[in-house]
């Protein structure tokens, strides 16, 4: 029986069915209506390279505010934050989470604060961390929302200490980058009476999650202002009448010689290694100096700590109030 010829000939294209493949099937959604998709994009667009330090929008009320969100993850560091005042906006717990007591203290402050508790699954606190830049993130079932950080303006803040009954108080950071001593800073202002600081908006620290914490919860109560440009935001601040002072370790007064600590006084902290830059250095009035024994020089926010003190307690003895 002599064998059967195939039917099948050359095939000289796919007939169609390339073109269909690429369709993609007809049950798929397209990709702009899935429900993850925005979140995936986001999540890229974080993820590529910006200019450091990009300006916040402008908000009402001398506002600045950054435009982006962070996602606090882990049971001690969501506690802390909690703890410490953190604004927020949600707390996420994971719905078949085995509670403790650093759980059951999360969710006891953020009730009290107002703050909205969801309970979510494990898959969706994943996606959650993904979509914030923290793929694989250790959230050990808990995380946390936490607000933009609301940046006022430099005029806002000098117009606010020009009010006040203290003579005017402000600290400027000068090139500080680590979050760590622009918390401890803003916790040495508040103690010391500063009616606010001013950062630059490039190549400085920003109020983030690290600067809440080393803060202790005083960032919720001292502002805190960006600078387009500090240098001449210190000008600005020298034809409203304040007086600027830089501080460095080859500073020709010694801080406890300051005879401007008791007038209005703007404080300019250098970065942490190469000190105030030099249109900054031009800008200021007076260059103050630490007296130090051996040590080559103090640390960013030990040396801010240590001037405003001085300056709290000149001010308390010109006014007859001790120190």
């Amino acid at each position: 029986m002599p064998a059967k010829k195939s039917k099948k000939g050359p095939t000289k294209g796919s007939g169609g069915k390339g073109r269909r493949a690429l369709e993609g099937k007809s049950g798929t959604l397209p990709a702009e209506q899935r429900h993850w998709y925005k979140d995936k994009q986001r999540a890229k667009a974080a993820r590529r390279p910006g200019p450091a330090g990009a300006p916040a929008a402008a908000g009402q009320g001398g506002e600045r505010r950054r435009t982006d969100s962070d996602l606090l993850v882990g049971r001690n560091p969501v506690v802390e934050a909690l703890r410490a005042g953190v604004p927020a906006a949600r707390l996420f717990l994971v719905n078949s989470l085995d509670p403790d007591d650093r759980v059951n203290e999360a969710a006891r402050i953020a009730g009290e604060r107002g703050v909205e508790v969801l309970e979510v699954t494990r898959a969706e606190l994943d996606r959650r961390c993904d979509s914030n830049g923290q793929p694989g993130a250790a959230h050990q079932g808990i995380a946390l929302q936490v607000r933009p950080y609301r940046y006022r303006t430099p005029e806002d803040l000098l117009d606010t200490a020009l009010r006040s009954d203290a003579p005017p108080l402000l600290v400027a950071l000068d090139g500080v980058t680590d979050p760590h001593n622009l918390g401890a800073i803003v916790r040495s202002a508040a103690a010391f009476g500063a009616h606010g600081l001013v950062i630059p908006e490039r190549r400085s620290a920003g109020v983030n999650m690290t600067a809440w914490k080393t803060s202790a919860g005083t960032l919720a109560r001292l502002p805190v202002a960006q600078a387009t440009n500090l240098t001449r935001t210190l000008e600005g601040f020298k034809k409203a009448g304040v007086f600027v002072v830089g501080l460095d370790a080859g500073g020709e007064t010694p801080v406890p010689d300051l005879e401007l600590a008791t007038g209005p006084l703007a404080l300019v902290v250098g970065s942490e290694g190469r000190g105030l830059s030099r249109l900054v250095r031009e800008t200021c009035d007076v260059v103050a100096s630490i007296p130090i024994g051996d040590t080559e020089s103090l640390n960013a926010s030990v040396a801010a700590g240590v001037s405003l003190y001085e300056v709290a307690r000149r001010r308390a003895a010109d006014t007859g109030q001790g120190a």
